[in-house]
């Protein structure tokens, strides 16, 4: 898929304090646009932007390990990003602040062949277990893994390097980590490989904000970003009131985007996107932390004020 549309708008303003004059604000994603994205492209098609006084430009990174790095360097203004990797990049020094949360759930998982050997996580042991990205991937699985009695010692590790469903149709391993809920299962199915998923967050691994919205330390003063937030919760209510026409939207904006494998993916994405994504779940963000400190990505678990806001509250 490729990314064509860049977005630019203009507009005045709501409730908050918004800027009198439009504001640009520059928004790297994670990766190529996708049902993930969904208010982004929605709050573009329906002018919220706009109306909350704000020309914002989305960005598809050349490398998906770029956008924080270049929100810490002042290049953009906001990232895309996920809450896991926040936790590590604050420790290693980058001044990254989470102001809001974009899809609300894992959508992190372990995928297995439905007509494959592995019934149960038990089954993993002696096998080959695919993975694209080293770190928190690992922990995830061992997390699993210790649930069962095993160990990242019983299984087989390969770096399938982002070809997770093809690896496992092909039978190069007998499950990967990292696989996405909302995409790599529908895309299984498509194939006419049936995939079956064990969800991270049943299986030993506190739940977590999958993917939030991060921006630089320094800039929690500016409005725009208050702005940004509340017209991304009013693209979010838009979505979830009327979904079809929404998924009309989303799609018109590039032919590559109007496939089966989106339309799927977006009906599995529509329910985890957060209602409320200025909101801060501290209990979410604490336990997460420990996790990682357990799991040895992290050496302490740090004050959440130095890593994450609801700027609404810190407006009042």
């Amino acid at each position: 898929m490729v990314f064509r549309t860049l977005v630019a708008l203009l507009l005045a303003n709501s409730l908050l304090p918004y800027p009198a004059a439009a504001e640009q604000l520059t928004v790297m994603l994670d990766w190529f646009v996708n049902p993930d994205h969904g208010p982004l492209i929605v709050a573009h098609e329906k002018g919220y932007f706009a109306d909350a006084g704000l020309t914002v430009e989305l960005i598809a990174p050349a490398d998906p390990n770029n956008p924080p790095k270049f929100v810490a360097a002042g290049k953009v203004d906001i990232a895309v990003s996920y809450q896991p990797q926040l936790h590590v990049q604050v420790e290693q020094g980058l001044p990254l602040v989470r102001i809001g949360t974009l899809v609300g759930t894992p959508l992190n998982s372990l995928v297995v062949l439905a007509d494959g050997p592995v019934r149960s996580l038990a089954d993993l042991k002696g096998r080959k277990v695919g993975f694209s990205v080293g770190g928190f991937e690992d922990a995830l699985l061992k997390a699993m893994l210790a649930r069962q009695g095993l160990t990242l010692g019983d299984v087989t590790l390969v770096n399938v390097n982002f070809s997770l469903s093809p690896a496992l149709i092909a039978g190069k391993v007998d499950a990967v980590i990292g696989a996405f809920r909302n995409f790599e299962l529908n895309q299984m199915d498509l194939e006419k490989r049936p995939g079956r998923a064990f969800f991270v967050e049943e299986h030993g691994v506190p739940a977590y904000d999958e993917l939030i919205f991060v921006a630089h330390r320094n800039a929690l003063g500016k409005p725009a970003l208050s702005a940004f937030v509340a017209a991304v919760e009013r693209a979010t209510h838009f979505i979830v009131n009327h979904p079809e026409e929404s998924w009309a939207l989303f799609a018109r904006t590039d032919t590559a985007l109007d496939d089966e494998l989106n339309r799927r993916a977006w009906r599995d994405t529509l329910p985890r996107f957060a209602l409320r994504p200025a909101a801060l779940d501290t209990g979410r963000y604490q336990r997460m932390a420990a996790f990682l400190v357990e799991q040895k990505l992290l050496t302490k678990v740090p004050p959440l004020s130095e890593y994450a806001v609801d700027l609404f509250a810190v407006r009042r």
